[in-house]
């Protein structure tokens, strides 16, 4: 049994088979009725639309490409169900890749992505590798890059000044009387922003006449295993820190199983500060004082400023969703 075609919806519905194809693409104006008839002869035939077809003939299709560093790390799922949101109720459909972190991976997803003609591609980050940014500036579509907003976009960002927050972790340890400050952290070439917060916070202690007393970084990828690894060599080399500051909560997470493991009381011993906002850092038996970053939001509103203008923005727009520091209970 073949499959049904655009001409059988079209007989079905009594109408035209471009009239179909601007019901399929929601183009243009169609009387309810006829939108009704069509829709119901759709469901009845059980018709599939060739998407990537109709791309070749129009402008662009119903993809919204989104391209996410990492899902098992839960800031990022958090921001798709922000873009899902924002698409609810309208036509357009997420198109998904996961980088883990490498930028020549997301070139290859950049490529396989446009030959789609989305209506749009969403990336996180404002770095990528000359030949993607090429094709990314080159392309017609509408383009986001999400999280980070300390950087030139290519045409939209949306998400947070990450420099500033690390410059608001040390002007809220210096104002709760800490001045003898630690760092730990997980991998700078693979999380840039992460370095940029470490940016910040040095930033800030300078402003105050306080550096770093002490830091350690892993070479991997973020993780409470890690934080609490490195929080614990950290300690070793350093006895007289009063507060770290924590690349983000898994790391944090982790700092703060060590210490209840090596039974340093937490704040008055050591204070602890993340970054993210996760739940799990709120679940501690002292909730985890830390920065939470507006990743929902971030998704929403980068979705729905691409799809309210198909037009690419003549000067780059910025938005800035901020983040606000949970005091917690650790610092």
């Amino acid at each position: 049994m073949s499959s049904p075609t655009l001409a059988d919806v079209a007989s079905l519905a009594d109408v035209s088979e471009n009239t179909v194809s601007r019901v399929i693409r929601d183009k243009g104006y169609i009387a309810p009725a006829t939108r009704k008839r069509v829709n119901e002869a759709i469901r009845k035939l059980g018709y599939v639309p060739n998407r990537a077809a109709g791309s070749l003939a129009s402008s662009s299709s119903a993809i919204i490409g989104v391209i996410l560093p990492s899902m098992s790390n839960i800031v990022f799922p958090e921001v798709l169900r922000g873009i899902h949101a924002g698409l609810a109720g309208t036509h357009y459909q997420p198109m998904i890749g996961v980088t883990d972190y490498d930028l020549k991976k997301e070139e290859s997803l950049i490529s396989s992505l446009l030959a789609w003609k989305p209506a749009a591609i969403i990336t996180t980050g404002c770095e990528h590798t000359a030949a993607a940014r090429r094709m990314l500036k080159n392309s017609t579509v509408r383009v986001g890059e999400l999280m980070d907003i300390d950087h030139r976009p290519i045409d939209l960002a949306v998400g947070l000044s990450h420099l500033e927050a690390g410059r608001s972790a040390a002007r809220h340890l210096i104002g709760r009387g800490y001045a003898k400050i630690g760092y730990v952290g997980h991998d700078w070439n693979a999380d840039k922003r992460a370095h940029a917060r470490y940016l910040g916070l040095v930033e800030g202690l300078r402003q105050a006449g306080l550096v770093l007393s002490e830091e350690n970084r892993t070479n991997g990828p973020s993780s409470t295993l890690a934080g609490k690894a490195a929080l614990a060599e950290l300690l070793s080399r350093a006895k007289t820190i009063d507060a770290v500051v924590f690349s983000n909560d898994d790391m944090a997470v982790g700092g703060y199983m060590h210490c209840m493991a090596a039974e340093i009381a937490v704040p008055e011993t050591l204070a602890l500060f993340g970054f993210n906002g996760l739940e799990i850092g709120q679940t501690l038996p002292k909730p985890l004082s830390t920065i939470l970053s507006n990743r929902f939001a971030i998704g929403k509103t980068a979705v729905e400023l691409l799809l309210a203008n198909s037009e690419r923005n003549k000067k780059p727009q910025i938005v800035d969703t901020g983040f606000s520091i949970l005091e917690g209970s650790t610092a």
